[in-house]
């Protein structure tokens, strides 16, 4: 499983965060990327690059997570930002060893994370899932009034490149000669495993517990965005999410990518969303350029015995067909009085769009594993096989990408 480095994705007008470590640098600490080159910033605060920033803590950057930085206002966040821009000029400007090449580097969770919640805020996914299962197009009664989701699970969350073990869980053996009139229920190692490709917006300062929050000042809370892949066990979520919501079907893993793109570096993306089609509460309300044009791609890598074979797209999608914005989302989780924490974790469910070719999943590419999908080697997928790479990847422009998120499906334990 080879990846490439993505170097265009992260140029002087993107500068993510992430937790690094490399032979010269051996305990995982906080760091930024230009193009291929990893910068520790612990070295550029002793160096004193930062000096002309009173409110940056001292030795913030020597952390092992990024919650001590992301939990500062995003003034000081973006001051930040604007020194690394100018002294990122010039290379001189560096200090002796504060680099290492993407190659040398190992990546770490970026954050520690105390929840995780997952949307569904794409109307075509939330209709194309309806018509697959239910036989019925029409969203959740809920959708159009608010984001619906559902509270993940914040321990299984891992960085790309970790393997997937497949699931073991109950669910109906459609293999029974007797199914669908007998729904004989089984306990063992998934038979549709799926992906889901998804933004994943990382909670910054946090919000205490009964504030409430406003859609238009959410921003001030948000750290930045990854992708996120939250793989689902079709055929378990399916039982189990009759008559509550899914468990089992969800919680084994998550995935995200190792850099956190910031909203300064996304501000020249942002983009129109959907009208809504009810009236909103005032928390909810986010007139304007509330969205952010980001292109996403999903490809498959099918496993074989001599290891992945060629790649295969199987989807492009825009995160700015979502109907509900990250804002929208995080002013919702908090309307009851619930808090939010440096570090927390919100999907946005699955980016898909209306028209074939940008579903973010393959329980919509192949029609809930009944209508196969062909890859470039000739084999064919109604869900994921062991061995199988898949590989998200988000791109906004003019520099600012995401890079990837991967993983490669493994057998289930015995």
């Amino acid at each position: 499983m080879t990846s490439p480095t993505y170097a265009d994705h992260f140029s002087i007008h993107n500068l993510p965060y992430g937790i690094a470590s490399s032979p010269s640098h051996p305990t995982p600490q906080c760091a930024t990327r230009l193009n291929n080159t990893v910068i520790f910033l612990s070295d550029l605060q002793s160096a004193g690059l930062f000096s002309s920033i009173p409110s940056l803590p001292e030795n913030i950057f020597s952390n092992t997570t990024l919650n001590p930085f992301a939990s500062l206002p995003r003034d000081t966040q973006t001051q930040v930002r604007h020194v690394l821009q100018s002294i990122l000029q010039t290379s001189s400007s560096l200090p002796e060893s504060s680099t290492a090449d993407i190659t040398t580097v190992t990546m770490h969770l970026p954050v520690s994370i105390p929840a995780f919640t997952d949307y569904s805020a794409s109307l075509p996914h939330n209709q194309h899932a309806g018509q697959i299962i239910l036989n019925h197009p029409a969203p959740p009664p809920a959708f159009f009034h608010f984001p619906i989701g559902y509270a993940g699970r914040a321990s299984t969350i891992s960085i790309s490149g970790n393997p997937v073990t497949r699931p073991s869980g109950h669910f109906y053996d459609r293999t029974d000669p007797s199914f669908p009139q007998t729904k004989k229920v089984i306990f063992g190692p998934s038979r549709a495993l799926d992906y889901e490709l998804e933004l994943g917006i990382i909670i910054g300062k946090p919000l205490p517990r009964g504030q409430g929050l406003k859609a238009q000042d959410a921003e001030e809370h948000i750290f930045g965005l990854v992708i996120l892949n939250d793989w689902s066990a079709r055929d378990i979520q399916g039982l189990e999410m009759m008559p509550l919501g899914p468990l089992n079907g969800k919680n084994f893993a998550t995935t995200i990518s190792p850099w956190i793109v910031t909203l300064d570096a996304l501000q020249p993306f942002k983009t129109s969303g959907p009208e809504p089609r009810v009236s909103l509460p005032p928390h909810l309300q986010d007139p304007g350029q509330f969205s952010y044009d980001i292109s996403v791609v999903t490809e498959l890598e099918a496993g074989t015995e001599k290891g992945a074979s060629s790649s295969t797209v199987l989807a492009r999608g825009n995160a700015k067909d979502l109907f509900w914005s990250i804002r929208q989302m995080c002013a919702h989780l908090a309307s009851t009085g619930c808090d939010l924490r440096t570090g927390d974790i919100l999907g946005t469910g699955t980016v898909s769009g209306e028209e074939e070719g940008s579903y973010g999943c393959l329980l919509e590419v192949t029609e809930g594993g009944k209508k196969k999908v062909k890859l470039v080697d000739g084999e064919e997928r109604g869900y994921l096989v062991d061995g199988d790479v898949v590989r998200l990847t988000a791109w906004a422009g003019d520099g600012v990408g995401f890079g990837e998120c991967v993983g490669q499906i493994l057998p289930a334990r015995d």
